[in-house]
Protein backbone atom coordinates (compact mmCIF):
# COMPACT_ATOMS: atom_id res chain seq x y z
CA UNK A 1 0.00 0.00 0.00
CA UNK A 2 2.98 2.08 0.71
CA UNK A 3 4.99 1.54 -2.27
CA UNK A 4 1.91 2.23 -4.38
CA UNK A 5 1.07 5.17 -2.97
CA UNK A 6 5.05 6.84 -3.74
CA UNK A 7 5.34 4.94 -7.45
CA UNK A 8 3.90 7.65 -8.94
CA UNK A 9 6.93 9.83 -7.87
CA UNK A 10 8.79 7.72 -9.94
CA UNK A 11 10.12 8.44 -13.40
CA UNK A 12 7.96 7.02 -16.31
CA UNK A 13 9.12 5.46 -19.51
CA UNK A 14 7.08 5.77 -23.10
CA UNK A 15 8.88 3.95 -25.81
CA UNK A 16 11.69 3.78 -23.79
CA UNK A 17 11.85 7.31 -23.14
CA UNK A 18 11.59 8.71 -20.10
CA UNK A 19 8.53 11.37 -19.32
CA UNK A 20 10.77 13.64 -17.31
CA UNK A 21 12.81 14.57 -20.65
CA UNK A 22 9.72 15.58 -22.42
CA UNK A 23 8.46 17.14 -19.76
CA UNK A 24 11.35 19.56 -20.00
CA UNK A 25 10.70 20.50 -23.78
CA UNK A 26 7.31 21.10 -23.86
CA UNK A 27 6.28 24.42 -21.56
CA UNK A 28 7.15 26.60 -24.50
CA UNK A 29 3.43 25.80 -25.03
CA UNK A 30 2.81 28.50 -22.68
CA UNK A 31 4.08 31.52 -23.86
CA UNK A 32 2.22 33.34 -26.29
CA UNK A 33 2.64 32.74 -30.10
CA UNK A 34 3.34 35.56 -32.24
CA UNK A 35 0.64 36.06 -35.16
CA UNK A 36 0.61 38.48 -38.58
CA UNK A 37 -2.61 40.07 -37.50
CA UNK A 38 -3.06 43.55 -36.03
CA UNK A 39 -5.22 41.85 -33.25
CA UNK A 40 -4.29 38.51 -30.88
CA UNK A 41 -6.52 36.27 -30.06
CA UNK A 42 -7.83 35.73 -27.41
CA UNK A 43 -5.53 32.91 -25.78
CA UNK A 44 -2.68 35.41 -26.51
CA UNK A 45 -4.26 38.40 -25.22
CA UNK A 46 -4.93 36.28 -22.10
CA UNK A 47 -1.48 34.97 -21.95
CA UNK A 48 0.14 38.28 -22.79
CA UNK A 49 -2.18 39.80 -19.83
CA UNK A 50 -0.77 36.91 -16.76
CA UNK A 51 2.56 37.52 -18.00
CA UNK A 52 2.47 41.13 -17.91
CA UNK A 53 0.90 40.78 -14.00
CA UNK A 54 3.53 38.47 -13.05
CA UNK A 55 6.01 41.10 -14.34
CA UNK A 56 4.64 43.79 -12.53
CA UNK A 57 4.92 41.86 -9.20
CA UNK A 58 7.99 41.01 -9.57
CA UNK A 59 9.88 43.66 -10.66
CA UNK A 60 8.15 46.76 -9.63
CA UNK A 61 10.06 46.86 -6.58
CA UNK A 62 13.39 46.24 -8.33
CA UNK A 63 15.82 48.43 -9.17
CA UNK A 64 16.44 49.28 -12.92
CA UNK A 65 19.82 46.97 -13.47
CA UNK A 66 18.01 44.26 -12.07
CA UNK A 67 15.06 44.17 -15.12
CA UNK A 68 17.24 42.00 -17.11
CA UNK A 69 16.21 39.14 -15.01
CA UNK A 70 12.88 39.53 -16.72
CA UNK A 71 12.62 37.10 -19.60
CA UNK A 72 14.77 34.15 -17.32
CA UNK A 73 12.41 34.78 -14.45
CA UNK A 74 9.17 34.81 -16.50
CA UNK A 75 10.65 31.64 -18.26
CA UNK A 76 11.36 29.79 -15.11
CA UNK A 77 7.51 30.46 -13.64
CA UNK A 78 5.97 29.27 -17.05
CA UNK A 79 8.19 26.38 -16.47
CA UNK A 80 7.25 25.23 -12.98
CA UNK A 81 3.62 25.86 -13.49
CA UNK A 82 3.57 23.57 -16.66
CA UNK A 83 5.53 20.99 -14.82
CA UNK A 84 3.10 21.37 -11.50
CA UNK A 85 -0.24 20.94 -13.89
CA UNK A 86 1.23 18.25 -15.46
CA UNK A 87 1.12 15.94 -12.56
CA UNK A 88 -2.06 16.23 -12.17
CA UNK A 89 -3.15 14.57 -15.73
CA UNK A 90 -3.34 10.15 -15.55
CA UNK A 91 -0.44 8.50 -16.44
CA UNK A 92 2.16 11.40 -15.92
CA UNK A 93 5.26 12.19 -14.04
CA UNK A 94 6.02 15.29 -11.67
CA UNK A 95 9.00 16.48 -12.06
CA UNK A 96 8.86 19.28 -9.18
CA UNK A 97 7.96 16.41 -6.76
CA UNK A 98 11.73 15.17 -7.11
CA UNK A 99 14.12 17.57 -4.16
CA UNK A 100 17.19 16.67 -6.88
CA UNK A 101 15.36 18.86 -9.70
CA UNK A 102 14.38 21.58 -7.23
CA UNK A 103 17.60 21.81 -6.10
CA UNK A 104 18.95 22.20 -9.29
CA UNK A 105 17.11 25.35 -9.99
CA UNK A 106 17.06 26.79 -6.29
CA UNK A 107 21.32 26.55 -6.33
CA UNK A 108 22.34 28.04 -9.09
CA UNK A 109 19.85 30.94 -9.00
CA UNK A 110 20.24 31.89 -5.53
CA UNK A 111 23.84 31.40 -5.86
CA UNK A 112 23.69 33.88 -9.10
CA UNK A 113 22.39 36.52 -7.01
CA UNK A 114 24.84 36.33 -4.00
CA UNK A 115 27.54 36.24 -6.05
CA UNK A 116 25.83 39.63 -7.94
CA UNK A 117 25.65 41.63 -4.45
CA UNK A 118 29.17 40.28 -3.28
CA UNK A 119 30.45 41.94 -6.83
CA UNK A 120 28.62 45.28 -7.02
CA UNK A 121 28.03 46.17 -3.55
CA UNK A 122 30.36 44.43 -1.06
CA UNK A 123 30.04 45.90 1.72
CA UNK A 124 26.50 46.33 1.92
CA UNK A 125 26.62 42.52 1.37
CA UNK A 126 28.65 41.76 3.91
CA UNK A 127 26.04 44.28 6.39
CA UNK A 128 23.77 41.77 5.84
CA UNK A 129 25.29 38.90 7.76
CA UNK A 130 25.53 41.58 11.29
CA UNK A 131 22.11 43.53 12.00
CA UNK A 132 22.63 46.97 13.15
CA UNK A 133 23.27 47.49 16.79
CA UNK A 134 24.07 44.39 17.88
CA UNK A 135 26.36 43.87 20.86
CA UNK A 136 29.40 42.94 20.84
CA UNK A 137 29.46 39.28 22.66
CA UNK A 138 26.87 38.49 20.09
CA UNK A 139 28.55 39.37 16.79
CA UNK A 140 30.14 35.98 16.36
CA UNK A 141 27.23 34.37 16.91
CA UNK A 142 24.65 36.36 14.85
CA UNK A 143 27.31 36.28 11.87
CA UNK A 144 27.38 32.10 12.32
CA UNK A 145 23.26 32.30 12.33
CA UNK A 146 22.92 34.49 8.98
CA UNK A 147 25.42 32.90 7.57
CA UNK A 148 23.27 29.43 7.85
CA UNK A 149 20.58 31.38 7.12
CA UNK A 150 21.58 32.44 4.05
CA UNK A 151 23.09 29.18 2.71
CA UNK A 152 19.81 27.32 3.60
CA UNK A 153 18.23 29.35 1.76
CA UNK A 154 18.15 27.36 -1.80
CA UNK A 155 17.20 24.19 0.35
CA UNK A 156 14.21 26.16 1.64
CA UNK A 157 12.84 26.72 -1.82
CA UNK A 158 13.59 23.44 -3.00
CA UNK A 159 11.82 21.77 -0.02
CA UNK A 160 9.14 23.87 0.12
CA UNK A 161 8.03 23.90 -3.60
CA UNK A 162 8.85 19.58 -3.26
CA UNK A 163 6.94 19.38 0.14
CA UNK A 164 3.64 20.69 -1.33
CA UNK A 165 3.50 18.89 -4.92
CA UNK A 166 4.10 15.71 -2.88
CA UNK A 167 1.48 16.58 -0.01
CA UNK A 168 -1.22 17.50 -2.47
CA UNK A 169 -0.24 14.62 -4.77
CA UNK A 170 -0.21 11.96 -2.07
CA UNK A 171 -3.85 13.80 -0.47
CA UNK A 172 -5.52 12.71 -3.90
CA UNK A 173 -4.25 9.79 -4.15
CA UNK A 174 -5.55 8.87 -0.71
CA UNK A 175 -9.10 10.05 -1.28
CA UNK A 176 -9.39 8.46 -5.24
CA UNK A 177 -8.31 4.86 -3.26
CA UNK A 178 -11.02 5.71 -0.32
CA UNK A 179 -13.87 6.93 -3.06
CA UNK A 180 -13.05 3.44 -5.06
CA UNK A 181 -13.41 1.25 -1.78
CA UNK A 182 -16.98 2.67 -0.77
CA UNK A 183 -18.15 2.85 -4.66
CA UNK A 184 -19.87 -0.73 -3.63
CA UNK A 185 -20.02 -0.68 -0.04
CA UNK A 186 -21.56 3.03 1.07
CA UNK A 187 -22.57 4.80 -2.74
CA UNK A 188 -23.57 7.60 -0.89
CA UNK A 189 -20.50 8.96 1.05
CA UNK A 190 -18.64 7.56 -2.37
CA UNK A 191 -20.65 10.74 -3.93
CA UNK A 192 -19.44 12.93 -1.26
CA UNK A 193 -15.60 11.49 -1.24
CA UNK A 194 -15.93 12.46 -4.80
CA UNK A 195 -17.02 16.11 -4.53
CA UNK A 196 -14.07 16.42 -2.26
CA UNK A 197 -11.99 15.05 -4.45
CA UNK A 198 -12.99 17.42 -7.34
CA UNK A 199 -12.64 20.09 -4.45
CA UNK A 200 -9.00 18.46 -3.90
CA UNK A 201 -8.30 18.29 -7.70
CA UNK A 202 -9.52 22.00 -7.93
CA UNK A 203 -7.04 23.30 -4.99
CA UNK A 204 -3.91 21.49 -6.35
CA UNK A 205 -4.39 22.99 -9.21
CA UNK A 206 -4.24 26.49 -7.72
CA UNK A 207 -1.56 24.75 -5.42
CA UNK A 208 0.73 24.66 -8.28
CA UNK A 209 0.69 27.77 -9.67
CA UNK A 210 1.15 29.63 -6.43
CA UNK A 211 3.98 27.74 -5.64
CA UNK A 212 5.77 28.49 -8.80
CA UNK A 213 5.04 32.04 -8.42
CA UNK A 214 6.14 31.75 -4.84
CA UNK A 215 9.33 30.08 -5.83
CA UNK A 216 10.34 32.91 -8.42
CA UNK A 217 9.00 35.66 -5.91
CA UNK A 218 11.60 34.56 -3.40
CA UNK A 219 14.24 34.11 -6.03
CA UNK A 220 13.40 37.93 -6.93
CA UNK A 221 13.38 38.88 -3.49
CA UNK A 222 16.97 37.31 -3.21
CA UNK A 223 17.65 39.56 -6.60
CA UNK A 224 16.30 42.92 -4.48
CA UNK A 225 18.68 42.66 -2.00
CA UNK A 226 21.71 42.77 -4.25
CA UNK A 227 21.30 44.80 -6.97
Amino acid sequence: MTLSLFNQFAPTYTLLIPSSTVAVFIPWLLFPTPTKQWLNNRLTTTQNWFIAQLLRELFLPIKPTGHKWALLFVALAMYLTFLNLLGLLPYTFTPTSQLSHNLGFAIPFWLVTVLIGFQDKPTEALAHLLPEGTPTPLIPVLIIIETISLFIRPLALAVRLTANITAGHLLIQLVAKGTLALLSIMPAVAILTTVLLILLTLLEVAVAMIQAYVFVLLLSLYLQENV
